[in-house]
């Protein structure tokens, strides 16, 4: 008898636990879905792309309709798509062809990215 209510109790106990986590990955959501409305109003729309990244979680890649780009990071696969969906914005299965070209570089992103390959500063600093 005592086993059932031990049972019962971590049974319980389980229950809560993934209510609150059900509760604190919903409010995830809903604010990397207001960011990326904040994005999309900005850029003039937006489209993205999502991308597991191990334990870190996924990242939301964002593409405005003006060729700037970002992203964000959450916790889970679930959560960014989740966030994904609230926005409402297109969404691609892959960042190849057509939505790559959409992205815009300017001289940051070569320097940061591209530096050490194209003449820019070397690591060594």
């Amino acid at each position: 008898m005592a086993e059932k209510a031990a049972d019962a109790a971590d049974t319980e106990q389980t229950s809560r636990t993934d209510a609150r986590q059900a509760a604190r990955d919903g409010r995830r959501a809903a604010k990397l879905a207001r960011e990326i409305g904040a994005f999309a109003k900005e850029h003039g729309g937006a489209e993205g792309q999502l991308a597991y990244i191990g334990q870190a979680g996924a990242r939301i890649v964002l593409v405005g309709q003006d060729g700037a780009w970002g992203d964000l990071v959450a916790p889970t696969y679930a959560v960014a798509e989740s966030a994904a969906a609230k926005s409402g914005i297109t969404m691609h299965d892959e960042f190849d062809g057509e939505f790559a070209l959409k992205v815009r570089t300017g001289p940051y992103e070569w320097f940061r990215m591209a530096g050490i390959q194209v003449g820019g500063p070397s690591n060594d600093r």
